[in-house]
């Protein structure tokens, strides 16, 4: 792919960011900032993203114009930007050099020393939590770009040396392919993003190819319960370490595994059979307890004491829409997540019928028309782990209504689920329906959670 430097920027030069109010948009502006650039950009809404890089001396436009685009050196804008957005647009007639989020990002972490990248299907956001907290508690003073909000850095981002910058890889378009790691992690590699990628075999060649930018100095690191995540690294020339449950094909593994009332894992640490840490997580679900290896293993490499392994993935909670307890209306529990891939909702609906919960009750919002009608079959074979099913309208995000398919299709395929389109309708009859005891969790990557927002009267 093509290569931008950041020394192509003059000092002070003026980066206008198109989608400036997403998760991963926010946080690379803040970066730049931070660098001494000026920083200008646009996003359709208002938010808490926006009045914090206000605060930091960005200029924030609301809504999208070509009025917009004042003379920047440079325009940055995210995969999820049309072609013929009025800036973009404006940017190119005026010959401003444009790029994506992903090629600038990947151009900023050229100067800083460890850059760690966490790829995989699944578990990004929490694995690069994970990691920032163990870097945190191991005094590195990381910079931390991460794509949900982490409590303990209170947001999605932390500006810190040019040493560690854990951050999250994603495969969507081969964003992932501008990077440069010194050390990659691949928690798992599955059918996902099927309006870009064509099947498996071209999802396992992206990564492939991803994998191979690791510096041969580094590692990468490796699910080996992921079949395909192994295939990935076979003939690599890359160092590569491996991590999971099963102990035979694993460097770094869990024994003496015992799971609370809570749904919390206990678990020892080894390393090629030799202990290592004790660890108590405050997160439920096998999938987190590979996430925590995965940490160990690179912090291990990394050279990081284990005290701060164990110090920094005990405090992990989780972060903002994942499993995230939002509050009880009438002794039921409210927790939104994030899951919408149906690996994802398993290992939810698995954790939490592991839990001291009487009934376990979902409202499901389907992400993309193209991941809904590619997946399902799947996702009518995970959903019924929950106890009663209910299914929103899909949430079509980049994506434009083609008429062959809808959240009836899936809903007829589940017993007993029922559809519904109108979210106040939704939580009118949650409210009749909940007992004390149960778990209601609203699911999805859309706007479900403002179900839950409603019941709970916010």
């Amino acid at each position: 792919m093509p290569q931008f430097a950041i020394s192509d920027l003059k000092p002070g030069a003026t980066v206008h960011m198109i989608g400036i109010g997403g998760i991963s948009m926010s946080a690379l502006a803040h970066m730049l900032l931070d660098l001494g650039y000026r920083v200008t950009g646009s996003d359709a809404n208002t938010s808490r993203l926006t009045d914090s890089l206000e605060e930091s001396g960005a200029t924030i436009y609301i809504g999208q114009s070509a009025e917009n685009i004042q003379n920047p050196d440079l325009v940055c804008y995210t995969a999820a930007i049309s072609a013929t957005n009025p800036e973009l647009l404006k940017a190119r007639t005026l010959n401003v050099p444009v790029m994506e989020r992903a090629e600038l990002l990947g151009a900023l972490m050229k100067l800083y020393r460890y850059p760690i990248a966490v790829a995989g299907t699944h578990g990004k956001t929490t694995t690069t939590s994970m990691l920032s907290l163990v870097l945190l508690e191991a005094d590195t003073d990381p910079t931390i770009l991460v794509g949900g909000e982490l409590p303990q850095i209170s947001g999605n981002f932390r500006i810190g040396k040019k040493d560690y910058l854990p951050f999250e890889a994603c495969e969507y378009v081969e964003s992932f392919l501008y990077f440069h790691p010194y050390l990659s992690i691949i928690t798992n590699v599955e059918e996902d993003h099927l309006d870009y990628f064509s099947d498996i075999n071209h999802i396992i060649t992206s990564f492939r190819k991803f994998a191979s930018l690791t510096s041969p100095s580094g590692c990468i690191i490796v699910c080996s319960d992921d079949k395909h995540a192994c295939q990935v690294v076979q003939n690599t020339d890359k160092k590569v370490v491996f991590y999971g449950l099963q102990e035979t094909n694993s460097d770094y593994t869990a024994r003496n595994l015992v799971i609370d009332k809570s749904g919390y894992p206990h678990f020892t640490v080894l390393h090629n059979g030799e202990t290592l840490v004790d660890l108590d997580l405050k997160v439920a679900g096998t999938h987190n307890i590979l996430n925590a290896l995965a940490v160990t293993a690179a912090a291990d490499f990394l050279g990081l004491s284990m005290d701060a392994v164990k110090r920094g993935l005990e405090s992990f909670t989780g972060t903002k829409r994942r499993f995230e307890h939002l509050g009880k209306i009438g002794g039921c529990e409210i927790v939104d997540d994030y899951a919408h891939h149906p690996t994802e909702i398993r290992a939810t609906l698995e954790s939490a019928k592991g839990m001291d919960y009487k009934d376990i009750w979902v409202v499901f919002q389907p992400h993309t028309y193209s991941r809904t009608k590619s997946l399902l079959h799947e996702f009518a074979e995970v959903l019924p782990l929950a106890d009663h099913v209910l299914i929103a309208d899909i949430y079509p995000a980049r994506e434009v209504y083609d008429g062959t398919i809808h959240s009836c299709d899936l809903a007829f395929l589940i017993p007993d689920a029922i559809y519904m389109s109108d979210m106040s309708a939704i939580a009118r009859y949650l409210k009749e329906q909940v007992k004390p005891g149960d778990l209601l969790i609203t699911m999805g990557a859309g706007n479900v959670n403002k179900i839950a927002y409603e019941l709970l009267g916010e």
